[in-house]
């Protein structure tokens, strides 16, 4: 279960990255320096400390926060393979999103490895 919970971790990390290439190369990397020099959260602790991320996010970009969010969810739920879904009459709250597609992806392989066996 742990090389599972990992795995999703990388996706994660992939998903941000993607996220946050969308504005751009040295943008991403901008953020990046700028989250781990004034919120101390390094680009591998992102998966750990989402709701710090998120904090960072929202102090960096403001209400555009949610619109980087919503790209870093597009990749994450591409990943896992699952379509992205939300209602938009209500907040999208990121942290509750990571949750439901950890969720589903942790499924996901424990139905396979059934499957296999």
């Amino acid at each position: 279960m742990a090389r599972k919970r990992k795995a999703f971790e990388n996706l994660l990390i992939e998903a941000v990255d993607e996220g946050l290439a969308s504005l751009g190369e040295s943008a991403k990397q901008s953020i990046y320096f700028h989250l781990e020099d004034k919120f101390k959260i390094a680009k591998n602790d992102i998966p750990y400390r989402l709701e710090d991320f998120t904090d960072g996010l929202e102090k960096i970009f403001g209400l555009g926060a949610h619109f980087i969010e919503i790209l870093i969810m597009k990749s994450l739920f591409e990943k896992i393979g699952q379509p992205l879904e939300w209602n938009q009459s209500k907040e999208l709250v990121f942290v509750e999103y990571v949750a439901a597609a950890k969720q589903s992806f942790l499924k996901r392989q424990k139905e396979v490895k059934v499957v296999e066996i």
